[in-house]
């Protein structure tokens, strides 16, 4: 429950839209509804900003994912997949190179580290 309400309201602070439609799977609709009042109270306290929360109870994510949230303004051309599958494909591109370093080691031809 608390890790879904941070997916959501991390979500809305990425979009800072007034009108978000969010997107689960079928199974966590119960949970999603339950969060979504506590989720748009933290958004509004921290960046003191309304917002019009919307639950899309026609179409879902996949069953097949781990679980997450999608959402979406203006008409879904602005979109934040806060899945958990999102996540860990983002924690894996920060973590190649370092990876990297400790199989082959480091390179000596690398100039730059960011």
């Amino acid at each position: 429950q608390t890790m879904l309400q941070g997916l959501i309201t991390q979500g809305l602070c990425q979009l800072l839209e007034p009108n978000v439609l969010i997107r689960c799977r079928q199974k966590d609709l119960k949970l999603v509804k339950e969060v979504l009042d506590k989720a748009g109270k933290q958004y509004k306290a921290l960046v003191r900003l309304e917002v019009a929360l919307t639950v899309d109870e026609k179409n879902f994510l996949a069953s097949d994912i781990a679980g997450g949230v999608q959402l979406s303004a203006k008409a879904g051309k602005l979109l934040v997949v806060n899945t958990l599958e999102a996540r860990l494909d983002q924690i894996v591109k920060q973590k190649v190179p370092e990876v990297r370093a400790m199989l082959y080691g480091a390179n000596p031809n690398r100039k730059f580290f960011d």
